[in-house]
């Protein structure tokens, strides 16, 4: 279990990774930035938070692509398993971080981060198991489109950006849930080439 630990660099980056989202979470709650929407008619008001689930993301798809392979190869432990509950206990400590900074400052936007991070999670881990190099590129790719191309008016996001969508949405709350999960099915089940 050392190794394991040391090979996906618990310390030196996923510890350090989820820090730096609840600091940024706790600073970045409310701030916003008006850029120019694509498909509507003006600019878009995008929050800064809707960045900061690449945070984990990239974080944790780092952490899954260290690999010590003739260790795993033989290891008494099941590492796919460590491997999906260190990918549930980053979410869920980012979901419980959001939490706690959303209902301390009132903000829709911080209680909602969690939630993205679970959906772009779930992207990343999506993506990894059709190919390794796309898991970093998959979310990131997710958050430009929704701040370009996400809404449909001002303050108005299509149905399909569900991370743009505020708390109360059940919609948003149940394919964000399904994204993720079906995001560590496939990680769990994924061929990893050597």
């Amino acid at each position: 279990m050392i190794w394991w630990v040391k090979a996906r660099r618990l310390g030196p980056v996923l510890l350090p990774g989820t820090v730096v989202f609840a600091l940024i979470l706790s600073v970045a709650h409310d701030r916003a930035i008006e850029l120019p929407g694509m498909l509507s008619g003006g600019g878009n008001r995008v929050f800064l938070l809707q960045f900061v689930p690449l945070v984990i993301t990239s974080t944790l798809a780092h952490s899954l692509a260290q690999r010590l392979v003739e260790a795993e190869e033989v290891a008494m432990r099941n590492v796919r398993r460590l491997d999906t509950l260190l990918v549930a206990a980053c979410v869920l400590a980012a979901v419980l971080a959001s939490l706690v900074v959303g209902g301390l400052s009132g903000s829709d936007e911080a209680t909602v981060a969690g939630r993205n991070t679970a959906f772009l999670t779930g992207v990343m881990l999506l993506a990894g198991a059709a190919h390794p190099q796309a898991a970093t590129v998959a979310p990131v790719g997710w958050v430009f489109a929704i701040v370009f191309l996400g809404y449909a008016d001002f303050d108005r996001p299509w149905p399909w950006a569900v991370t743009l969508h505020t708390p109360a949405s059940i919609p948003s709350l149940a394919i964000c849930s399904t994204v993720f999960v079906g995001g560590l099915v496939a990680q769990a089940r994924a061929r990893r080439a050597p």
